[in-house]
């Protein structure tokens, strides 16, 4: 009987062990995990700055790096052969990608509907193009370059001011 006894208090003291570990969790995950200091940014380029000096040159490299040039010479096909230049594409696609992150930052959005899709338009286009640049396409390229068009487009339609 002595036996039992014993047998019947460990169990039940780990039973209750079990259950404090599933309360000391559920608290734990409540909290989130322990972060590190972050520091806070604050913006500091204005949706011009960021335009005149990521999105625009960044989407000119994406436009000029495939084409079709058509001179007296004859028709030139152009596009990245070197890993430097297909380096260079891609570069500029996650300029594209990151400037949509910025232009939807603090104070930068200037509405929470409209202007977050047009971004996020912005950001699709851009990852396409980097995967085009990946796969070293071409035709990816261009047809990523008309995305782009596209989304800076339709978001100068409605945002654009002189």
């Amino acid at each position: 009987m002595r036996m039992v006894y014993w047998l019947f208090v460990i169990g039940a003291a780990l039973f209750i062990s079990g259950i404090g570990f599933i309360v000391v969790g559920a608290r734990a995950a409540q909290r989130g995990p322990a972060r590190p200091d972050t520091p806070t940014l604050a913006p500091v380029a204005s949706v011009k700055q960021i335009m005149n000096g990521i999105v625009q040159p960044s989407a000119n490299v994406v436009f000029g790096s495939v084409g079709t040039i058509i001179s007296a010479a004859g028709t030139v096909e152009k596009s990245p052969k070197t890993e430097e230049e297909w380096a260079a594409v891609g570069s500029s696609a996650v300029a594209l990608v990151e400037s949509a992150n910025l232009l939807v930052m603090g104070d930068r959005a200037v509405d929470r509907g409209d202007w977050v899709t047009m971004s996020r338009a912005l950001a699709d286009a851009g990852m396409e193009t980097l995967k085009a640049t990946e796969a070293k396409s071409s035709e990816g390229v261009l047809a990523a370059g008309a995305v782009v068009n596209q989304a800076c487009d339709n978001c100068h339609r409605k945002y654009q001011r002189e």
